[in-house]
């Protein structure tokens, strides 16, 4: 794989001149936060960089666990801020729900799939709970705005299910499946027009590392089924765990559960 230099690098940040240059023309208030983005974003991958050299030479089973932990819990901080909701309230369910939706996929694939000798591998390990892991967290945050949301705005329609003698279950089973359809059909999209609209950010680095293309097309078939099953199984047990710390006794929205 042809490597990139320091300075094929530098000429990379020279492409941000385009955007800089279209927001200053628009008169965008954007520039000072892009800036900083792609400041964190730099330091924070070369940080990760210089970490997983560390870690995939090393390969021991609790460094790589206390790594996918920390992913976790970052994504779970993450999706409850993007979301609008507590983490003091909604915390415990979104984690247990994150690393069951992450990590039921991850180990089918690095067990199943790929069939190593060790499912906690860490050259597959951490890169493929990554990629589930980053799915996961954008399917959350819409799958939880669009239920909460959408049982905040219809209290109404919720107090009339509940007083007909509706359980709460079945009271928000149709929020429910509109937050997962919200939820999903990004990944749905994605699924559908994979390969013909864009070449799909694993697929490309299988290719650019020399294997042949249906080895990247393989990899890139399965990576996709265990991000959509990890989606999918993420924002349901994320509505489910959490409805016990959402409401009262009476089944009325608990305001303190947002921001």
């Amino acid at each position: 794989m042809h490597e990139i230099s320091t300075s094929g690098l530098l000429i990379g940040y020279l492409l941000l001149a385009i955007p800089l240059a279209i927001l200053l023309w628009a008169r965008v208030p954007m520039i000072p936060s892009v800036l900083w983005s792609v400041v964190r974003m730099t330091v924070q991958l070369l940080l990760v960089g210089f970490y997983l050299r560390f870690v995939f030479a090393l390969n021991h089973l609790a460094i790589n666990l206390a790594w996918l932990l920390i992913m976790i819990m970052v994504a779970d901080g993450a999706a409850l801020t993007g979301s609008g909701l507590r983490l003091r309230r909604m915390g415990p369910a979104l984690f247990i729900a994150v690393a069951v939706g992450t990590l039921v996929p991850v180990l089918i694939f690095t067990g199943g799939i790929l069939r190593l000798d060790s499912l906690f591998e860490a050259q597959y390990l951490i890169p493929i709970s990554g990629m589930v892991l980053g799915n996961c967290l954008r399917a959350d945050i819409i799958g939880l705005r669009a239920f909460y949301g959408a049982i905040r705005k219809n209290r109404g329609a919720c107090q009339l299910c509940l007083t007909e003698g509706a359980t709460l279950h079945e009271m928000t089973r149709p929020w429910l499946r509109d937050a997962l359809e919200a939820a999903l059909a990004p990944t749905v999209a994605t699924m559908a027009t994979i390969g013909l609209v864009s070449l799909p950010g694993m697929m490309t680095g299988v290719i650019l590392a020399g294997a042949d293309p249906m080895t990247a097309v393989i990899y890139q078939i399965a990576i996709m089924i265990a991000i959509f099953s990890g989606t999918a199984l993420t924002v349901l047990l994320a509505i489910l765990l959490s409805l016990r710390s959402s409401f009262d006794p009476y089944g009325n929205l608990d305001e303190r559960i947002f921001r």
